[in-house]
């Protein structure tokens, strides 16, 4: 099925620690996460010191952190990012772009990323540009200004 191959970010629920959050699509799931996986997840993102915090207790880069742990614990195809950047200040929101370049380039992990940022979507291999529901311009390779001159030019 569709959802055993894709899994989207979404803010850790604040009744769980960070570490059940990251667990949670493998417990829905039955299942269990290949050895290691886990530790190697909140290694990479950096929140190895705060797997036992909930929520509230972590920063909004941390708590962005443990939603991208959990949409990659079940190794999915495809990871979904809707506005990833949208709630953080510009330190956590670089970093977040930086992890999720990292998931591309260093575990092959697919992101199709929606945003409204330039310079989060230059970061990308391919930009996709729709305007009213329409595929309008596709950039390889993009720059900010090539983004947000295509923005402009549809707005």
């Amino acid at each position: 099925m569709w959802r055993d191959r894709c899994w989207s970010s979404a803010w850790p629920l604040p009744a769980l620690t960070a570490k059940e959050n990251i667990e949670l699509p493998l417990r829905l799931a039955r299942t269990k996460a290949r050895p290691g996986w886990v530790e190697e997840l909140v290694n990479r993102t950096g929140i190895a010191d705060h797997v036992h915090r909930r929520p509230h207790e972590l920063s909004g880069g941390q708590q962005q952190r443990v939603a991208v742990c959990r949409a990659l614990v079940a190794n999915p195809e495809v990871v979904f990012a809707d506005e990833p950047t949208g709630n953080l200040d510009t330190r956590s929101g670089r970093e977040l772009l930086d992890l999720l370049r990292l998931l591309v380039d260093a575990l092959g992990q697919t992101v199709i990323m929606v945003t409204h940022d330039p310079a989060a979507a230059s970061r990308a291999d391919r930009v996709l540009v729709l305007s009213d529901g329409r595929l309008v311009d596709v950039m390889e390779s993009p720059t900010t200004e090539m983004v947000a001159a295509a923005v402009a030019h549809r707005s």
